[in-house]
């Protein structure tokens, strides 16, 4: 896989917490709202942007446009004293599918599916689930997204779409990039192919 090398940093915030993030549901395409714990992690993640002391006028700002990217990023924005509706939307940096998974948990994709799901185990890069999308379609997607960035940039997306952003960056290996916690309320700086949590 080619890497996508960035001359600036670039500052991933995965949205805040969902009801199905809390009760561990695979939600990938679904518009799952953020909960109350969300809204307060969105508003922590722009407090750790603030403390960096960035010239943030000058910076970006990209998000997913499902919902709780974009609620996230207007919490966001707002916190930091923006108008949190000035920002863009990029299609493609819509979560990974899970397709007939969608809405279960681990534990019960591993009871209905034992097969697909061992399978997923032991390739979690490269896996297709069923009616879905593996990590390495995912970077397909995004790549042109990295490709297209100028300037440092704030992307409010999702823990997959980070993932994948990673190993696209060469800030982290393929199969090291697919396993790794995604924090809500954390930002996670991209730069000259290093991973940083702030």
């Amino acid at each position: 896989m080619e890497t996508v090398r960035l001359s600036f940093p670039i500052y991933l915030v995965r949205h805040g917490e969902t009801d199905w993030n809390l009760e561990g549901r695979l939600q990938g395409g679904r518009d799952i709202p953020l909960n109350d714990l969300g809204r307060a992690q969105a508003g922590e993640a722009a407090l750790r942007l603030r403390k960096l002391m960035l010239p943030l006028d000058d910076f970006d700002f990209i998000a997913s446009p499902m919902s709780r990217a974009r609620e996230t990023m207007e919490i966001l924005r707002n916190t930091l004293g923006f108008n949190p509706g000035e920002y863009d939307q990029d299609e493609r940096l819509r979560e990974i599918t899970f397709g007939s998974w969608e809405g279960l948990t681990w534990r019960e994709v591993k009871a209905r599916d034992p097969d697909r799901a061992r399978a997923r185990e032991q390739d979690k890069w490269g896996y297709v689930p069923p009616e879905g999308e593996s990590y390495r379609m995912l970077c397909e997607r995004i790549r042109p997204v990295a490709e297209g960035l100028r300037r440092q940039s704030v992307i409010v997306s999702h823990g997959g779409v980070a993932r994948a952003m990673l190993a696209l960056t060469g800030a982290a290996e393929r199969h090291e990039a697919a396993t790794m916690d995604i924090w809500q309320g954390r930002i996670l700086r991209v730069s000259d192919g290093q991973a940083e949590w702030i």
